[in-house]
């Protein structure tokens, strides 16, 4: 059975792609930085008739929480088949690039950047054990540059100075990464998941869960000719899925 570790998995997002990929056959484990938001998750996934969902105690901003995750993780299997970096937050809005505080700055890096570094290093040996391992980090088309300088791109003027950054600097990571990686199984790729109603937005989002745990799900799922090092947002380029970073 094929595993997949799935950060900030409690709700939202996270818990439909839980839902998506233990439909799929896999076994998830379900990483929560509350581990009682976790065990109620995947309760409720159990009571959909998932079994193969368990919750793991994971902060990504916790070098001891990453470890200990990691150890729970390597006793119960050899090799992890995927990981999907989906833990974030916003840091609230609006985010002024001339107001936003530097603590904020801080502490919304130390989660979607330092914390998807953090887990990424912790788990690759699992990664590299199985056949073809999938990484994706979901990120954001709010974040592209070459979109966010269009003025014809009709969320140009939806401007924020933090969360965007945050991104941005997840996609580079992930470019890097892919690069080091290009000549093993690994397919590595940064998923837009769209413009969802979740708790991030406060559910102004025009997009649902499922339509995002979907978009996710696919680049866990692709096979040995899946593209890798690629910036995917179907919701923005349905066809081809590719937008610019």
């Amino acid at each position: 059975m094929k595993t997949v570790l799935i950060t900030g998995a409690n709700k939202g997002i996270g818990l439909e792609t839980a839902r998506q990929l233990a439909q799929q056959g896999y076994h998830v484990y379900l990483g929560s930085r509350d581990l009682v938001k976790g065990q109620q998750a995947a309760q409720q996934l159990h009571a959909e008739g998932l079994a193969e969902v368990e919750a793991i105690q994971l902060d990504v901003t916790s070098a001891d929480s990453v470890q200990a995750a990691r150890a729970e993780i390597g006793r119960q299997t050899k090799a992890l088949d995927a990981l999907v970096n989906n833990a974030a937050i916003t840091g609230g809005m609006p985010q002024a690039a001339l107001g936003a505080r530097v603590d904020v700055f801080q502490q919304v890096f130390a989660t979607n950047v330092l914390g998807v570094v953090q887990v990424t290093q912790a788990f690759i040996d699992l990664l590299q054990r199985a056949p073809q391992p999938r990484i994706v980090n979901v990120g954001s088309s709010g974040s592209s540059l070459t979109l966010q300088s269009d003025p014809t791109w009709k969320y140009y003027h939806h401007k924020a100075a933090v969360y965007p950054a945050s991104k941005a600097a997840l996609h580079m990571y992930t470019i890097t990464l892919a690069y080091e990686l290009r000549d093993t199984p690994f397919k590595v790729n940064v998923v837009d998941p769209g413009f969802t109603a979740t708790d991030l937005n406060n559910h102004r989002g025009t997009g649902t869960v499922g339509q995002a745990g979907t978009r996710i799900a696919k680049y866990v799922l692709i096979g040995a000719d899946g593209p890798t090092g690629k910036f995917i947002s179907e919701e923005h380029t349905p066809v081809t899925g590719e937008i610019p970073w």
